[in-house]
C-alpha cells in the first residue's frame, strides 16, 4: 500500500484523506538531526509498535511488538546505536517509548535512514499518534489514533510512505514544465 503526505497537513491512502501534523521545521529534503523537519522521501514502513496496556493489539499486515517502560530510540549521532532502538536506561540522548501523554501509544516505524544508518541524518522518524492540539512533531508525521488505526490495518508488506518536496513558494501546478 502507498500512503502519500500532502504538504498541506494531510495522508492519503487507499482513496482515504486524513489530517496529519508534520514536523515543526517544514519538509526538507536535506533532513539533519535536530531540525524537527519531516525528510522528504519514500521510506518503506517496517514494523509497529503500541503501549499494550493502553490498547488492545492494531489490526494490521506489518510486523508488530508492544512496547515496554525500558524501550528506547537513540537519537544521538556519536552513539553507534544511532537511530536503533535502545534499552532504557541508555548511556546517551534518546526518546523514551513509553510516554505519558499517548503520542507513542501507536508507532510505525519508518525506514527513514536506516539502510544504512548515516550518523546526524535524522533519528526516530515515526507515524505515530498526533497530540489533540495538532501541534506539529519533531519531525515525525502524526495522525489521530483512529486515523492512525486505519492506515495500520490497511498496510502490510511492501507498504511505504511517500513525503514529496514542497512545490516552490509562489508556483502553482501549472507553472512546472512537463518532463
Amino acid at each position: 500500500m502507498e500512503i502519500t503526505v500532502d504538504p498541506d497537513g494531510w495522508v492519503l491512502w487507499n482513496s482515504r484523506r486524513a489530517r496529519c501534523a508534520l514536523g515543526r521545521g517544514g519538509i526538507r529534503a536535506d533532513k539533519r538531526e535536530g531540525d524537527g523537519a519531516t525528510p522528504v522521501g519514500r521510506f518503506p514502513l517496517r514494523r509497529a509498535l503500541w503501549r499494550a496496556d493502553r490498547l488492545t493489539q492494531p489490526v494490521t499486515g506489518l510486523p508488530i511488538q508492544p512496547i515496554s517502560p525500558c524501550d528506547g530510540w537513540c537519537d544521538a549521532p556519536e552513539d553507534p546505536a544511532y537511530n536503533r532502538p535502545v534499552t532504557r536506561p541508555h548511556p546517551t540522548s534518546h526518546e523514551a517509548l513509553w510516554r505519558d501523554d499517548g503520542v507513542y501509544d501507536v508507532i510505525v516505524v519508518m525506514g527513514h535512514n536506516d539502510d544504512p544508518v548515516v550518523a546526524g541524518l535524522g533519528s526516530a522518524v515515526f507515524l505515530h499518534v498526533a497530540r489533540p492540539d495538532w501541534e506539529p512533531t519533531a519531525g515525525c508525521v502524526a495522525l489521530a489514533l483512529d486515523d492512525l488505526l486505519a492506515v495500520l490495518a490497511d498496510c502490510g508488506p511492501g507498504s511505504a510512505l511517500t513525503v514529496p518536496a514542497p512545490a516552490p513558494a509562489g508556483s502553482t501546478p501549472g507553472d512546472q514544465a512537463a518532463g
